[in-house]
């Protein structure tokens, strides 16, 4: 039983600091990464369709990307997203390819950020913390129903605090590779 709930607890925070980690791809650096596009979903015959599943999305230098359509009538409605995003980027059209250039980061862009990014791993670590209540939670419940020892239950709370700071560990040094990444120039 208790080995169960510290599994279930480890596969959750881990969940979490990949829910992160996904989230650290959305936040732009100044270089051209196509994870930036993940969120945005393009009108195809009617429904809402992420971008990649409807264009091939590469990086064309630096702060270039370039988005291919698999067919033409979506260069519209491609820009139309981009556009529609809060990315706060201009789509520009030659053909069937869409460019998308990444501006330079401004000091003041690189602090906003870097607030987004801090938000996110805070996001992160609370979810990590609500795992150890809901986990520290179980085990009362079975010392209450007397399945376990007290004792049992102090050694199950201490591992689920060393796996609480285990993860809290690991968001804090994704965030610390975050905002080195973001004030690289």
């Amino acid at each position: 039983m208790i080995n169960d709930i510290q599994k279930d607890a480890e596969e959750r925070m881990a969940k979490s600091v990949a829910a992160l980690v996904e989230a650290f791809k959305r936040v732009r650096t100044g270089r051209a990464n196509p994870n930036i596009f993940d969120s945005i979903m393009v009108n195809y015959y009617g429904s809402p369709t992420p971008l990649a599943q409807v264009a091939n999305i590469i990086v064309e230098d630096g702060r270039t990307l370039g988005i291919n359509p698999w067919e033409k009538n979506l260069v519209p409605e491609i820009e139309k997203a981009i556009m529609k995003s809060d990315l706060g980027l201009n789509p520009n059209t030659s053909g069937d390819t869409i460019r998308v250039h990444m501006p330079a980061l401004t000091e003041e862009t690189r602090q906003q950020f870097i607030k987004q990014a801090r938000a996110e791993a805070e996001k992160g670590r609370v979810s990590v913390r609500n795992i150890r209540r809901d986990a520290n939670a179980s085990l009362k419940d079975l010392l209450k129903e007397k399945a376990i020892s007290e004792d049992e239950e102090r050694g199950a709370e201490d591992q689920i605090q060393k796996l609480t700071d285990k993860f809290i560990g690991q968001v804090d040094s994704l965030l610390a590779d975050k905002e080195k990444d973001l004030m690289q120039v």
